[in-house]
């Protein structure tokens, strides 16, 4: 059997679909999924609502999509409908509202990158993310630049540097994961790096970094490259 499968809502028992769970047992009992789907009530004629809200959940990314407000990016990156986009930008806008303070990210080193992002790792295809950040080295924005396919993905430096002038930013890492496992830079990881880097002077963004996340390793191009004049 698949291990991915999930059984639609109505083929469930009916102390396991999320509504019935979220009465009896309250929020804390739903998976991070589960309570999507409570949020987006249906599915499509394609993914069942729990299929659906899984897929959003590994393939944006808990953190990411909490902090993201676009809702036209939300239903093409995701392929929703306007209404579920919607749903889903609101939910987590009022979550941000209530709750902000308590999900505050602070990014200091290539080690807390790779522990805030970890997760990364299990995606199928390669997720290039950039990292907003203030002065204080806290995150602003986590907000995805490409999705590649099974090995390769696209990082322009206009697609990674523009989010940090529309947030006003002080500071911007790149992060993406390698599907393989191996978090070694290819060539194109390297030359794209340079293009970022480069552009980022001229802009005047501070880029602290690039970190490719493998199986439970990671690798920081500032440590391991002379990009930076560092080696």
């Amino acid at each position: 059997m698949n291990k991915s499968y999930q059984p639609r809502i109505r083929d469930l028992p009916e102390e396991e679909k999320p509504r019935e769970k979220l009465r009896k047992y309250g929020p804390a009992a739903l998976k991070n999924y589960e309570l999507m789907a409570v949020i987006l009530g249906r599915g499509t004629r394609k993914e069942g609502v729990l299929e659906l809200s899984q897929r959003i959940m590994t393939q944006y990314g808990n953190q990411a999509i909490f902090s993201e407000g676009d809702v036209g990016k939300v239903e093409k990156v995701l392929g929703l409908s306007p209404v579920q986009s919607c749903q889903v930008v609101a939910a987590f806008e009022l979550g941000r509202r209530f709750f902000g303070r308590q999900y505050e990210v602070f990014l200091r080193s290539p080690e807390e990158v790779f522990q805030y992002a970890r997760d990364i790792a299990r995606l199928k295809k390669e997720h290039f993310r950039g990292l907003y950040l203030d002065t204080r080295n806290k995150l602003i924005k986590d907000e995805i630049i490409s999705i590649g396919t099974l090995n390769t993905s696209l990082a322009y430096p206009r697609d990674v540097l523009s989010p940090a002038l529309e947030n006003h930013a002080a500071a911007v890492i790149l992060l993406h994961n390698h599907p393989s496992g191996d978090p070694s830079p290819s060539k194109d990881d390297i030359e794209v790096t340079k293009r970022i880097y480069q552009a980022s002077k001229i802009l005047e963004i501070d880029f602290l970094d690039h970190v490719i996340i493998g199986d439970e390793r990671y690798v920081s191009l500032k440590e391991k490259t002379d990009i930076w004049g560092g080696k």
